[in-house]
């Protein structure tokens, strides 16, 4: 056993090494760490689909259709400007609606989905205005992880461990993050407001320009967007329920999205599945696998008992060395695997008789999906957007976000720590 561990290691080591390098798409990466781990007979085949949250790829694949379909509509582009408009096109307010926008969107659709709907309509404002996307784009990055941080289905670190720990539903997730969320952004906002207001400035006259686009000609299908808005509004409402009707979310976003699908004929079929993130899905299924290899060799349990050892068992410090573990480390990895090795942790410590896991798994959520806007490489959504605006011509560079999103983010997790200290601790 003693050898089969230092393997899997090696390989979670190597895999996790070319997935921050980005030598290699992080996917392909994945899923041969994860085969090896198979191939070595670390795990076998049945134990690796065992561990694979189907959970949470279900509830990714039903959202991503159901996104698809309604971004069809035209509804984000409407949504974009007419707040633009009832701010009379001021940049800075502008930038405060967009980041308000932002970051609802990212509680109730997922942070990733967002972005794709809000930059190319953010540079559509912009160049009307004649003015650098830069700021709108970073605010936009900030806004969808701290709104994604709010709901269970808003990030995939949350849609993880909602699916890890069935005690925590739609609604508690909701209960124990969304306020904490709503500050944040707020502070969060109100400095990038401060920040880039010498730096967006634009003439009446631009304005005005602004003023005349109609964003009911945005609308291109009003019967498409009634059935997206009854199914959108079905699905969000099964995930308030689900626990009690004991039905999964994942199942519940699977039925939304196929019963669309159904509404909306079968011309759209293909269409919503070309645009499912398949490489997001397979790199889950990776993860799910290569983490797997590190449960069963019980190198996750050893890792648990060093934790408790450190802090001694003691719920505050356990709580509070998550967090900010947490953030850090996802800062600078990408969060997704960061929480896929440290849900079996936390699963672990339970075992080990850590009395009262709750503000464990609150401090990961928080850590993992906040920490996410310390640097570029912290989370899905921010290379969406640094890869959108290169097609675009405008480079945000590591550096330039570091100097900016690290402090903003270390902020966070201080607010962070009051939050779980009050609330939980005391």
């Amino acid at each position: 056993m003693e050898q089969q561990a230092l393997i899997a290691i090696g390989i979670f080591l190597v895999t996790y090494g070319l997935i921050i390098s980005e030598k290699i798409h992080r996917t392909i990466v994945a899923m041969l760490g994860g085969a090896l781990m198979v191939a070595l007979g670390i795990v076998n085949q049945e134990t690796a689909i065992h561990h694979i949250d189907f959970n949470t790829l279900g509830l990714l694949t039903g959202m991503m259709i159901i996104v698809a379909i309604t971004a069809q509509t035209g509804l984000f582009k409407f949504i974009a400007i007419w707040a633009a408009k009832k701010v009379n096109g001021d940049p800075i307010k502008i930038l405060i609606a967009l980041s308000i926008i932002t970051a609802v969107g990212a509680a109730f659709l997922d942070n990733v989905t967002t972005v794709l709907l809000m930059v190319p309509v953010t540079f559509s404002i912009t160049r009307q205005l004649r003015i650098s996307p830069i700021p709108y784009l970073i605010a936009e990055i900030f806004t969808a992880n701290i709104g994604g941080t709010a709901t269970m289905i808003g990030d995939p670190p949350n849609i993880m461990i909602g699916s890890a720990v069935k005690e925590l539903t739609f609604v508690a997730f909701i209960n124990n993050l969304a306020l904490i969320s709503a500050f944040i952004l707020i502070v969060t906002v109100a400095i990038l407001a401060l920040l880039y207001r010498k730096q967006i400035q634009t003439t009446e006259e631009l304005k005005a320009g602004l003023m005349d686009m109609r964003e009911q000609d945005e609308i291109t299908d009003p019967a498409l967007l009634k059935k997206c808005l009854a199914i959108l509004t079905l699905t969000i409402a099964g995930f308030f329920v689900h626990q009690i009707v004991h039905i999964e979310s994942a199942t519940i976003a699977l039925l939304g999205a196929f019963i669309l699908l159904l509404l909306t004929g079968e011309h759209y079929l293909e269409d919503a599945l070309t645009k499912v993130e398949w490489t997001t899905i397979f790199f889950f299924v990776g993860l799910f696998v290569l983490v797997s290899g590190l449960v069963e060799t019980g190198v996750i349990a050893q890792l648990a008992n060093k934790a408790i050892e450190l802090t001694k068992g003691d719920l505050v410090a356990t709580s509070l060395l998550i967090l900010w573990m947490s953030a850090i480390a996802s800062a600078f990895v990408d969060n997704i695997p960061f929480v896929a090795t440290m849900i079996p942790m936390i699963q672990e410590m339970g075992r080990m008789g850590v009395s009262d896991l709750e503000p464990l798994w609150w401090s990961l959520a928080l850590g993992a999906c906040l920490g996410g806007n310390g640097s570029l490489i912290g989370a899905s959504a921010n290379l969406i957007v640094a890869g959108m605006a290169s097609k675009e011509g405008y480079h945000i560079s590591f550096l330039k976000f570091l100097w900016i999103g690290f402090p903003l983010m270390i902020l966070s997790i201080i607010i962070s720590t009051v939050y779980i200290y009050v609330r939980y601790l005391m």
